[in-house]
């Protein structure tokens, strides 16, 4: 006995000259895994780490906290993940049958040739219907089956942005916290510093009048002393901007900025970097996950739209009654009604429109690869880019290291040779105004590399540990 599926196959061919799929390109390959020094298998996302807390900063703890809570583009990627959820479940009710409940009663003036039984010809009556209604759609074809994946590979996509952006989210409330510690160590330099160069000047002009010196010497020495004010008045600024972006960041207006307070944290020992860090870290990063869930979401909407070329076979029931008439009518027995049947329906010609969107889905398919591998090059760059910022700044800070110890050790003799009398003061401060030069220079370079650091963090996905597959 030949099945329905085959009866429908049979048909299938038979009519398959009529609308079929039109042939298609070979779209952009994947990168190869292997050619990025990375695992073949499919990583998992980071976990989720409160990784700022190494900081040791009660304050940075607080913000982090608003922030993932209370920060808007969070809460738009979370209503992105809701309505992604809601298509999952639309396409999931698909795949089971719908049952519904109609009922009307209309007032309406029938014709004299209505074929109906008499009296009821030419008259004004009350027609209606009460009944219960199924309808279930076939999934022979898998079609609805590939709604339902494209839609959770959605979902996938939509929650591991919610990831990538808490992760974005607390990388730029640590980097914008060091770089305010920045400021505010570089403002108390500069606040030092405009106050020895304002001694200098001091003593400058005194040689002056005592014709040990030139007004050469005081001019320069006068002009020195608004440029260190300047750079005090620079740090201020910058850390005043930098409050206004934190109180941002954790969702908060201009109420929160007097009660952002000066960090207290060693940027030099942010974030120590293991002896070594596996190439397969950055395949943790939500950012690459979300985009191959996206390939697995545009492929199963290629399968989809495929499948609207095949045959489409919906059962329908329904069970109910109908009167014409006295509405009471209804309730009766004589009245009652039932059926059952099947529909099928399969294109012939719809001047292109199933090849149209055929191809645009490949399309969709073609562009997510695209996409997959171009944050794929990203992350391998960026990673790549930050490892090298890292080991410079390193380099860096050890030889700005030596210029601040002979700088200090400058120091320590000039005041030596002041206390023995045979150096006068003003050589004492100059080598102090050194000193507090190379200190500037050398909080630029460790909050560098603590920023660094905190981008070569998010460039892994989160986290410096091998998470497990």
């Amino acid at each position: 006995m030949i099945s329905l599926r085959q009866s429908l196959m049979a048909l299938t061919l038979a009519l398959s000259g009529c609308v079929t799929p039109p042939r298609l390109e070979p779209g952009p390959r994947i990168v190869a895994s292997a050619d990025l020094g990375l695992s073949p298998q499919v990583p998992a996302p980071a976990q989720a780490q409160a990784w700022w807390s190494a900081f040791g900063d009660p304050q940075l703890d607080h913000l982090m906290e608003q922030a993932l809570a209370d920060n808007p583009s969070l809460e738009q990627a979370l209503a992105r993940v809701r309505e992604a959820q809601s298509l999952t479940d639309v396409a999931r009710a698909g795949l089971a049958p719908s049952v519904s409940f109609d009922g009307q009663e209309t007032r309406r003036r029938l014709s004299g040739h209505d074929p109906i039984p008499k009296p009821f010809p030419g008259t004004t009556q009350w027609q209606g219907s009460v009944g219960v209604n199924l309808s279930w759609n076939i999934d022979f074809w898998g079609r609805q089956a590939a709604l339902l994946n494209e839609a959770q590979a959605q979902t996938t996509a939509a929650t591991l942005s919610v990831a990538s952006a808490r992760l974005a989210l607390s990388g730029a409330v640590a980097q914008t916290y060091i770089d305010l510690y920045r400021n505010d160590v570089l403002a108390d330099v500069a606040e030092r510093s405009a106050a020895q160069l304002q001694r200098i000047l001091e003593i400058t002009r005194a040689r002056v009048s005592s014709g040990l010196d030139t007004n050469v010497e005081l001019r320069e020495a006068s002009g020195a002393v608004p440029e260190a004010q300047v750079q005090w008045l620079q740090a201020r600024a910058a850390a005043e901007l930098d409050t206004h972006q934190l109180a941002a960041l954790s969702g908060r207006g201009a109420v929160a900025y007097v009660q952002v307070q000066r960090p207290r944290l060693d940027p030099a020992a942010i974030l120590p970097l293991p002896a070594a860090l596996p190439a397969d870290l950055l395949g943790h990063r939500p950012d690459v996950l979300a985009a191959r869930s996206r390939i697995e979401a545009s492929r199963a909407g290629q399968q989809a739209a495929k499948a609207t070329f095949y045959p489409n076979l919906n059962l329908a029931a329904f069970a109910g009654t109908s009167s014409i008439g006295v509405l009471g009518n209804l309730l009766q027995g004589a009245s009652a009604s039932d059926g059952a049947g099947a529909a099928i329906h399969l294109p012939l010609f719809d001047a292109g429109r199933l090849r149209a969107q055929y191809r645009g889905s490949a399309a969709r398919s073609d562009e997510a690869v695209a996409a997959y591998d171009q944050s794929v090059l990203q992350a391998v760059r960026e990673t790549s880019d930050q490892l090298s910022e890292v080991a410079a700044l390193a380099a860096q800070i050890t030889q700005q290291q030596r210029s601040l110890d002979d700088a200090e050790v400058a120091y320590r003799l000039a005041e030596e040779r002041y206390r023995a009398g045979v150096s006068s003061y003003l050589t004492v401060l100059n080598t102090e105004t050194a000193v507090l030069s190379a200190r500037r220079e050398r909080v630029e370079l460790v909050c560098r590399q603590a920023i660094a650091r905190v981008d070569l963090l998010l460039a892994v996905g989160g986290s410096f540990v091998p998470q497990a597959p």
